[in-house]
């Protein structure tokens, strides 16, 4: 069992090894390494495979947004005709007050032939 504690202690002591003194007096400090900001980049594989994940998410991204903007379409356009359709009823009512309502019945009966003509 001392063995095998003196073969670890001996490992630890190799792997940090002095490099020798330091000319700053900064003994403390750890040794500074080159900067290398590529090293750990992975294969060409890998980067397609990566980049082919991105492009599907990217699609899904897109076709949830693309569903949600044509219901917000749909929510609005419905607020628009509904809106129409209030105004041409109060408008109808109002010409109702003043014409006798056989009149305005025959009125809107030629609106909606004029707009089946202009669609």
């Amino acid at each position: 069992m001392s063995t095998e504690i003196e073969g670890t202690v001996e490992a630890t002591a190799a792997a940090t090894a002095p490099q020798g003194i330091r000319k700053n007096g900064k003994q403390w400090h750890e040794p500074k390494t080159a900067f290398r900001p590529k090293a750990g980049n992975g294969t060409y594989e890998k980067r397609q495979a990566e980049r082919v994940a991105m492009a599907a998410v990217k699609a899904k991204e897109k076709e949830m947004k693309d569903e949600k903007e044509a219901a917000r379409k749909v929510k609005i356009q419905a607020i628009k005709d509904k809106r129409v359709k209030k105004e041409e009823k109060a408008r109808f009512e109002k010409l109702a007050e003043t014409m006798h309502r056989k009149r305005v019945e025959r009125l809107k009966r030629k609106e909606k032939r004029n707009k089946m003509l202009k669609s």
